[in-house]
């Protein structure tokens, strides 16, 4: 006996693959989402780790600010103190300069000068006097030049002739003067002086016979 299936089988497999082909859409855009979501909530975490960390590293750097305010305000603060530490070291160096200039005015100063007036203003000294001649003056000028440990760069100002009247009545004729010298810092004295000097002796009487 012969047995004829006349169901539509061919459409019911047709049927079955095109649910199988569903079924595997669905099962694939279920495994993309949850793929996309699972990987939607690592960039989150991920930001939300990056934002922590810029949070802090935006409060170190303003610590980090506050500190380097605090200390470029100790380092001025510094600076002020040794400023004014230099300023009391220079008045306690330059207290004794007087006494090296009228000291080393004596020494440098010739046979026939007298010093008639000296005045000091900062590092430049003028200084006035009279010769007995000219060349009296260029000693004098020549010894603060290239003698003198504290002297230096003298510059003539003025020379002029003057009659000077002594005790006797008589007329002598002698030279009016006034230059300008510079005067060391005792530290640029100390640069220049011989090695195993000693120091500066107490100053004479500045004019000379």
């Amino acid at each position: 006996m012969i047995l004829i299936n006349l169901l539509p089988h061919r459409e019911e497999r047709r049927q079955r693959r095109k649910k199988a082909f569903f079924a595997g859409l669905g099962v694939a855009a279920a495994a993309g989402i949850a793929v996309a979501g699972m990987w939607y909530l690592v960039l989150q975490q991920m930001i939300s780790t990056q934002q922590e960390r810029n949070a802090f590293l935006s409060a170190e750097i303003k610590k980090l600010e506050e500190q380097i305010k605090d200390i470029a305000t100790l380092k001025a603060e510094i600076d002020s103190l040794k400023a004014r530490q230099k300023a009391v070291e220079d008045l306690q160096t330059d207290r004794n300069v007087p006494v090296y200039l009228l000291n080393e005015l004596v020494k440098q100063t010739p046979e026939g000068v007298y010093l008639t007036a000296i005045k000091q203003d900062g590092q430049v000294v003028a200084v006035n006097g009279i010769a007995q001649t000219n060349e009296r003056v260029s000693e004098f000028l020549r010894n603060t030049a290239y003698n003198s440990t504290w002297l230096e760069r003298p510059e003539l100002v003025e020379i002029k002739a003057a009659n000077l009247t002594t005790a006797n009545r008589e007329q002598k004729r002698l030279f009016d003067f006034s230059m300008r010298i510079t005067i060391k810092r005792p530290q640029e004295a100390d640069k220049q002086a011989a090695p195993g000097a000693g120091g500066a002796s107490a100053p004479a009487a500045v004019p000379r016979s």
